[in-house]
């Protein structure tokens, strides 16, 4: 392998290296990660309920997570406190609380200060329903504090103790432990069991005393006390293994077209060892050998970056909010022994596809082998393209037929399949790009012109390879840009076309209070008040489990319209009722029922009453609002409150700290940024991923220029001046890229084009032209530096050079 190649070959292993082993990193974090067990540190095993939903069809298990707080009868303390050895269960709840002045604070009940270092320094426990026990902070024993608490308004609490602030638990506010079970909504039903007793519990026992629940030892105690990890860590697995298989696939494409350049580079060499006797097997061996040099400690050093990778993409993910602050980082030797094991297995099994040609023709016909490049596909690749290009193509037509979350599962196989038609068929696109260009540049440039599209059309195999990199990297990194731009859009513009009302009364803490839809109802009026509860439900989509954003509403539905497509809202009443969108359900589905999961895993079956169009801005599911506050965490506060008129609310918000009026269109724009938060995992993995695939580029560019020392030289020894053979160059490098960014943009296109008509509606399209013509200048011209750098300096001598 020559030296210029095998350091672009390096370079591109090297980076998939790192790309492959940072997720890699994320993923071991996801699979190892557990939450940590602070205030349940002394329990010797936790009883709780399940956090996730799981189904079995055809010995397949499907889960999805659960949001909200699965709870767990306290009854069952009684029969954990049978179990030998165990001293002690203490039924732990908490609850938002807000002070008079706004600020949150966490209330719990009295009897989990068995499980922290929070000890009374004054007076005694809180027992009475308006009882409290508070660190010091400035208070005394017998003091007055204004709590709001339970979905209350602000009322008047006694305090009757003094806790000492020996952790972060002495900021808390506690109360009595039936006062807290009562104020958190579930008054028979704990957060989790904390069990105190020996080590040698029997964790068996504690599970034939709970039957049907969760008893957590070890690390999965950390997992029962911060819920939002485990179910953090089930959604990172599914995205690492998504992007890692993305990007494995673009690594293949890239690679393959590098290595494909290489042996081309050498078929003289190799068919010289055929004509004088070596067998196919020793050819192909001897390319595999050479590849493994470069790809090992390639590959190797890669893997070791992908540490800090992984690290930097951990800490960013942190910092923005997508990962829970107790899912922390594990660094391990497993991403580096994966991204080593799979970049060096790509490697090779791409190089010994691209020494089958050479490596099986007959020695007699080898030397031939080496004056001109094949001119046909194989039958093999020509089926295969076009194979690819029908999966391709029946995907986008099954993603405008049927629409939703089908639709958006399509989108990536719809990408990926259109790249390798591209790939596969690539020589066939060189050929068109050239016949669509050649007699503009013939025409502007008569001799360079003549040279770029002749030395093109000879080559057309080897330019397939160089357009197949441009391809990827516009399609795939535009089309992932941009679907998720327009599902940003359409949350935007569905949710500003469908409020109606005046005013949105929004909280800085936990919510607004239920109290204070009944106090904005008596200042704005009967029929003028809606109450929005968020949750998240799971339902199956197309046979797999999907966690959809839905709405509890009760009030005013007038200052509403998800845009019915058919049925009535009117009739979402009751407990057996639900709506869904139009990218969950149809028409069809209306008097039909569903079965889905409500938010702590509670199966219901309920009848399907409307059917609406915009789902991006109100969510997948519309239930009735007392059916999503008795399964949710916090059954206290809504998300907001929706008012007509022009009411004064302003005693209202001050009767309720830390609530305050806007704007419909300012809470759109919080919508809007709450969504780009959330597509932050996906463009962070896009960006990514079309670095390296500009990378690629920009090698495989270099490459293919190294390469064709030979060619240049014959060239210049023809009578080619150094300025017509470096334009020549120039003509051919905007040929290649020209057919590169065409067949990328239609790719983009079909891929836009069908998520805007089967999900968000073409209308919510959003492509920035300036961030198109970015991509294309950087695309154009790393490019082409990556062409004319190594060119000028093959063509530097003044004299031709000798053709070796």
């Amino acid at each position: 392998m020559r030296r210029g190649i095998a350091a672009g070959v390096a370079a591109a292993l090297l980076c998939a290296a790192a790309l492959t082993g940072a997720f890699g990193v994320l993923l071991e974090s996801a699979l190892r990660a557990h939450g940590s067990a602070d205030r349940y540190e002394r329990a010797v095993a936790v009883v709780a309920a399940s956090q996730r939903v799981e189904t079995v069809r055809d010995d397949q298990t499907d889960a999805r997570p659960l949001v909200e707080r699965a709870r767990v009868p306290v009854s069952v303390a009684d029969r954990a406190r049978a179990v030998p050895g165990v001293t002690e269960v203490v039924a732990d709840v908490s609850l938002p609380v807000v002070t008079a002045d706004g600020a949150v604070r966490t209330g719990r009940g009295w009897d989990a200060t068995a499980l922290t270092a929070v000890e009374l320094r004054a007076g005694r426990a809180p027992r009475a329903e308006h009882e409290v026990a508070v660190g010091s902070g400035g208070r005394a024993v017998g003091d007055t504090v204004r709590l709001q608490v339970g979905g209350r308004a602000p009322e008047p609490y006694r305090v009757t103790g003094l806790v000492a602030d020996r952790s972060a638990a002495g900021h808390d506010v506690w109360f009595g432990q039936r006062t807290a079970q009562v104020l958190s909504g579930h008054p028979e039903h704990a957060d989790a069991l904390v069990v105190l007793g020996a080590e040698k519990t029997s964790a068996q026992s504690l599970r034939a005393a709970a039957p049907g629940l969760v008893v957590a030892t070890g690390t999965g105690r950390g997992d029962v006390e911060n819920p939002e990890v485990a179910a953090a860590r089930l959604d990172l697995i599914g995205v690492c293994a998504s992007i890692g298989g993305v990007a494995l696939l673009v690594v293949l494409l890239i690679v393959t077209g590098l290595l494909d350049m290489s042996v081309r580079d050498r078929t003289r060499e190799l068919a010289v060892l055929r004509a004088i006797g070596a067998t196919p097997r020793q050819v192909r061996r001897v390319i595999v050998r050479e590849t493994l040099k470069v790809a090992v400690p390639a590959s190797l050093l890669g893997g070791l970056l992908s540490l800090g990778l992984g690290t930097l993409l951990h800490r960013f993910m942190a910092e923005h909010g997508v990962l829970p602050p107790g899912l922390g980082l594990v660094l391990g030797p497993l991403p580096v022994v994966g991204a080593l094991a799979l970049t060096v297995l790509t490697a090779v099994g791409s190089a010994w596809l691209a020494a089958r040609r050479v490596s099986g023709i007959r020695p007699a016909k080898a030397m031939s082998e080496t004056s001109t490049e094949p001119t046909r596909l194989p039958r093999w690749r020509m089926v295969t393209g076009l194979v690819f290009l029908a999966v391709g193509l029946g995907s986008a037509t099954t993603a405008f037929a049927l629409g939703g979350q089908v639709a958006t599962a399509a989108m990536g196989g719809l990408v990926i399949s259109l790249i390798w038609a591209a790939a596969l068929l690539g020589p066939w696109i060189a050929r068109a790009g050239i016949v669509a260009l050649s007699p503009l540049m013939r025409l502007l440039f008569p001799v360079p012109g003549r040279l770029a599209t002749d030395t093109a059309t000879a080559a057309a195999v080897r330019l397939a390879s160089v357009i197949t990199p441009i391809a990827l990297a516009l399609s795939f990194g535009a089309s992932q840009l941009f679907v998720q731009t327009t599902a940003v859009n359409a949350t935007r513009t569905q949710a500003a076309a469908g409020v109606h009302a005046d005013h949105v009364l929004v909280s800085n803490g936990p919510g607004v209070p239920r109290a204070m839809y009944q106090a904005a109802k008596e200042t704005a009026g009967p029929g003028t008040v809606t109450a929005v509860k968020r949750t998240t439900v799971v339902m199956s989509v197309a046979d797999q489990l999907q966690s959809l954003p839905a709405q509890g509403m009760k009030g005013a539905l007038s200052n509403l319209d998800p845009g019915v497509e058919a049925g009535s809202l009117k009739g979402l009443r009751g407990k057996n009722t639900v709506a869904l969108s139009s990218n969950v359900g149809s028409t069809a589905d209306v008097g039909s029922t569903v079965s889905l999961w409500l938010g702590d895993g509670t199966l219901v079956r309920p009848e399907v009453v409307a059917v609406y169009d915009r789902g991006q801005g109100f969510g997948d599911v519309l239930l009735p609002h007392d059916v999503v506050t008795a399964h949710v965490t916090d059954a206290g506060h809504d998300d907001y409150l929706l008012v007509k008129g022009e009411a004064d609310l302003r005693p209202v918000l001050d009767r309720f700290p830390g609530t305050h009026a806007t704007s419909a269109g300012q809470y759109s724009a919080a919508l809007t940024e709450k969504a780009r938060q959330q597509a932050l995992p996906g463009l962070l993995a896009v960006a990514a991923i079309s670095l390296f695939t500009l990378i690629g580029v920009v090698t495989t560019l270099a490459v293919a220029t190294a390469s064709r020392r030979r060619e240049l030289a014959l060239l210049r020894l023809i009578g080619a001046t150094r300025g017509q053979v470096l334009t020549m160059l120039r003509l051919e490098t905007c040929l290649v890229l020209s057919t590169g960014a065409a067949v990328g943009s239609l790719v983009a296109a079909v891929t836009l084009l069908t998520f805007g008509g089967a999900v968000t509606g073409l209308s919510a399209l959003s492509v920035s032209p300036s961030v198109c013509a970015a991509v294309l200048g950087t695309v154009f011209l790393s490019g082409t530096a990556a062409v004319m750098v190594p060119a000028r300096r093959l063509l530097r001598r003044r004299r031709p050079p000798r053709i070796a």
